[in-house]
Order: structure tokens, then C-alpha cells, then sequence
């Protein structure tokens, strides 16, 4: 039983790693790809048909250009979860998702901060506490 738990915590840790290493369209196979989030098995057989035909990648327009179903937008989502083109990513792309969540932590210590400064009181209760006008 000890072992069984153990290859599945090991096997549940190698697949981790493998969602979060950086892919390159032009060394990738099919499983690789069919790993990028975003891209299924239609899309990595059309990357894969057309790098046997045209050669390999030069760059992110050269895959927008000559693979269906890749444009700007989507290009910067499989940058961001972690595609690459000859080691490169796309420009414009956010950070893969681990980095991301760095990225995320601030606009919220803003906010906290936000929160902490007093806040403007109401006219009520300005009324409060002016002293009575005919005492």
C-alpha cells in the first residue's frame, strides 16, 4: 500500500513538472504538444503536418501564418502556457502560470492598502458632531 501511494505522489509530481516545461513547436512530437493547454490533438496533427511539409518554424508568424486556427490571440495564450518558437515566446504574452502568480499579488496588497486609509465620513455624521445650534 505504501508503495502504491508513493508512485502515485511521484507520478502526480513528474506530470506537474511536465505541464509547466516550456514546449518548442519544432522538436515537440505529438504528445508534447496535445500537453500545451489550448492545443488538442486536431491542433498538434496540423502543427506537426505542417512542419513535415514546410521544415521547421522561423518564428510566430511564420506559425500563425501557416497553421489553421492560430492567430495573434490565440498565439498569446499558448505562449503564455508555455509553447515557444525556437526557444522564443511570444511577444506580448504573459508569464506562464507560475509566474504569474507573483505577478497577481500585487494589485491585491494595493487594494489592502486602499482599504486601510480612512474612509471620508458621511454626512450624518458630520452632523453628529457639530454641538446643537440653540444650546
Amino acid at each position: 500500500m505504501l508503495k502504491k501511494t508513493l508512485l502515485f505522489i511521484l507520478s502526480f509530481f513528474a506530470a506537474t513538472a511536465l505541464a509547466w516545461a516550456e514546449v518548442d513547436v519544432n522538436k515537440a512530437d505529438q504528445a508534447a504538444l496535445d500537453g500545451v493547454r489550448g492545443i488538442g490533438p486536431a491542433m498538434s496533427k496540423r502543427i506537426l503536418e505542417e512542419r513535415q511539409k514546410g521544415g521547421a518554424f522561423k518564428d510566430w508568424d511564420d506559425l500563425e501564418k501557416r497553421v489553421k486556427g492560430i492567430k495573434d490571440k490565440a498565439a498569446v495564450k499558448l505562449s503564455g502556457n508555455g509553447l515557444t518558437v525556437n526557444g522564443q515566446a511570444k511577444a506580448g504574452a504573459a508569464a506562464p502560470a507560475a509566474k504569474e502568480g507573483k505577478a497577481t499579488k500585487a494589485p491585491r496588497a494595493e487594494n489592502k492598502a486602499k482599504e486601510a486609509e480612512p474612509k471620508p465620513a458621511k454626512a450624518e455624521d458630520k452632523m453628529a458632531d457639530k454641538p446643537a445650534a440653540g444650546k
